[in-house]
């Protein structure tokens, strides 16, 4: 990881302020630059986390303007219109649409050698606009994907079976969204595919429990938001486990969103693949071995947010 590392986040909102905090934590950078059109909601976050700097590794974090992000490694994006209760993240496109216009340009003018890392929603046709928008190769233009996504499923298969979640490997792709696909022929547990630990440990893990595990994922962010308004502190810590993994150039694997372009039959749309990531963005897709059904839906999925695009 660079010595010296300056990360911007555009949007001081819920997400944008606590991806702040979450960084700051993690001590992945010495600059932290805020930017909202709300110039002293930006202020106000910046101030009350860098109140806390003397108990994590040094690091300034400060509001701005664009010009104050110049020469940033990553911009994170997480402005634009909120997801209201009830509404899907598809429904929010042209709202953001509008606003990304006017915010991709300023961040390619003072940084053009960044890492761009979309998080608004809907995020993988706002990730897909932003390289668009940009003129950046692919793999300098990344969505937050299914990040979030894969680990409520491993969380709850974690809750299911009582083991460490960090035991669980399995992968959500596709949107991030209503149309994603749980990629059951590939969840294992120690070493087991997750038919064989479940009739060795609780043989309760039938089609139906499938189903309502993928829903409660599906449906989790809309639960989230009618319970308390907003999503932000699981997103935050997907964004940060996303930048770890530029920084550090960890070639980790994680279910971003990035360009597809062939891979599944899929082409020209971003959504959330597993992909290799590190100092250069997403260095590779991987085109893992789904079964016939889950392709189908995972090509389903690509159809919808193609659908979408097309409105703008």
């Amino acid at each position: 990881m660079n010595k010296n590392t300056k990360i911007s986040v555009i949007g001081a909102g819920f997400v944008g302020a606590t991806t702040a905090y979450a960084l700051m934590n993690a001590g992945l950078a010495s600059e932290i630059v805020i930017v909202d059109i709300n110039k002293e909601k930006a202020e106000g976050e910046a101030m009350d986390i860098s109140h806390g700097v003397s108990f994590v590794k040094p690091v300034d974090v400060k509001a701005g303007d664009y010009e104050d992000t110049k020469d940033s490694d990553i911009v994170i994006i997480t402005a634009g219109a909120a997801q209201k209760p009830g509404e899907t993240r598809l429904e929010l496109i042209n709202k953001n649409y509008k606003i990304f216009s006017s915010i991709v340009p300023n961040i390619v003018k003072y940084s053009p050698n960044s890492i761009l890392l979309v998080v608004s929603n809907p995020v993988d046709v706002l990730s897909y606009i932003t390289f668009k928008l940009s003129g950046f190769p692919k793999e300098r233009v990344i969505g937050s994907g299914t990040v979030l996504d894969t680990s409520r499923l491993r969380y709850l298969l974690s809750q299911h079976f009582q083991i460490d979640v960090r035991n669980v490997h399995t992968y959500i792709m596709g949107e991030h969204g209503d149309s994603e696909i749980a990629t059951w022929s590939l969840t294992n547990i120690a070493g087991m595919s997750v038919n064989e630990y479940c009739s060795l440990i609780c043989s309760k893990c039938d089609g139906s429990l499938k189903l309502k595990i993928h829903e409660d994922v599906k449906n989790a962010a809309y639960e989230v938001i009618s319970k308390k308004g907003a999503t932000y502190f699981a997103v935050a810590l997907a964004v940060k486990r996303i930048v770890e993994a530029i920084l550090r150039d960890e070639n980790s694997i994680l279910t971003v969103s990035t360009l597809l372009e062939g891979q599944y039959g899929i082409d020209n749309i971003y959504m959330g693949v597993p992909s290799i990531v590190g100092s250069s963005g997403v260095k590779s897709i991987l085109e893992v071995p789904l079964d016939k059904s889950e392709l189908d839906e995972l090509q389903k999925s690509a159809a919808t947010l193609k659908d979408n695009l097309k409105s703008i």
